[in-house]
């Protein structure tokens, strides 16, 4: 995805901790805490610890950031409390607020600004509850209570985020805040003395800029295709500590674009872009070649050797681990007059343990 950046000056480029971001992404990992196993002490303790309410509560409302987040959850501009941030979501219009919830419960195209809104559309009502109903029962309880009674639910929303801040994340954000603070600081001194390229390349590997004839465009590496314009505002960039791995950007029109980023991010090995791990997935596709990776998961083989193991000729053998070595799967070596391949653990293991168990099941 891109965000357009072309004219914005550095000073409306903010590299910012928001504490009601990081509740969000606190939250999330007590939804999906398999998404986040450097966090399974504190989410193991954390759901131990909580009250029978608060958790149904929060099941309830999980939607809003257990798959990914609700835009007015990533704020555009952070405050140094949650309280502040808290009191800027009461300030939002209540079909602003509306459609960024439904937006999750719902699908994106269903509450776009570009359509009638489903509190004074009774069609757009009906599509919003419809497509709610088809992600659960809670979801379309949830749906139906916001377009009924929005100023009521919102404040529910509120009452729920303080209650969690008392009960588990006011300690954790005394805890991370100066590091995220810290994070930020760097980024932004990197953005003044060496130029905002670094500065992204610092906070993420899928974060690159790109100038041309046309503007200015930050480039998100995602599987996903979006746009998002920020040429008439402002970009604010969002360090977490409990979002890691996640790379989250609010892109929608009429919302700022904002970016949150794993604080410290420092992959072991580099972060691949999603194009070198669809080429290696590709790769591993065919069955010969999937094959093949259990003998050279077990030493090194030649051409020849695998030609004779799989009963096919030297030249199709070539092609497959060409194939392979383009995706950089592979290790070659010499030994004499031949050439030598084995399968690359270091890259293998990153693409999962499933796969690496197979090939030396």
């Amino acid at each position: 995805m891109t965000i357009d950046i072309t004219g914005v000056p550095a000073e409306r480029i903010l590299f910012c901790p928001s504490p009601l971001a990081e509740l969000a992404n606190a939250v999330h990992v007590l939804a999906e805490p398999g998404h986040h196993p450097g966090h399974h002490a504190w989410a193991t303790a954390t759901t131990a610890a909580l009250e029978p309410e608060l958790a149904d509560r929060l099941l309830e409302a999980d939607f809003m950031w257990r798959s990914t987040r609700s835009d007015f959850l990533l704020p555009a501009r952070p405050r140094e409390t949650l309280a502040d941030e808290l009191d800027d979501l009461d300030r939002m219009d209540d079909e602003t607020f509306v459609r960024a919830a439904l937006e999750i419960s719902c699908s994106p195209r269903s509450v776009r600004g570009d359509i009638p809104s489903p509190l004074v559309d009774e069609g757009a009502r009906r599509r919003a509850l419809d497509l709610a109903a088809a992600r659960g029962p809670r979801q379309a309880a949830f749906a139906e209570r916001m377009i009924a009674a929005p100023t009521a639910t919102r404040a529910w929303i509120r009452r729920l985020l303080e209650d969690c801040d008392e009960a588990f994340f006011a300690d954790a954000w005394r805890r991370i805040r100066v590091q995220l603070a810290a994070d930020a600081r760097h980024k932004t001194e990197l953005m003044r003395h060496k130029g905002l390229a670094e500065a992204l390349a610092d906070a993420s590997g899928a974060l690159t800029l790109e100038e041309d004839g046309d503007g200015t465009r930050i480039v998100v590496d995602k599987l996903m295709e979006a746009r998002a314009d920020a040429r008439a505002g402002a970009l604010t960039l969002v360090p977490s500590a409990f979002g890691r791995p996640h790379l989250i950007a609010v892109y929608s029109p009429g919302w700022q674009p904002v970016i949150m980023y794993p604080a410290a991010s420092r992959e072991v090995g580099g972060l691949e872009t999603v194009e070198t791990v669809q080429l290696r997935l590709d790769a591993l596709a065919h069955p010969v070649r999937m094959r093949m990776c259990r003998s050279l998961a077990r030493g090194p083989y030649s051409t020849s050797e695998l030609a004779d193991a799989y009963g096919i000729t030297a030249p199709e053998v070539s092609r497959h681990l060409a194939v392979l070595r383009r995706a950089g799967l592979l290790t070659t070596r010499r030994r004499g007059r031949y050439v030598l391949h084995q399968l690359d653990f270091s890259v293998v293991v990153r693409l999962g343990s499933d796969f690496l168990e197979s090939v030396l099941r």
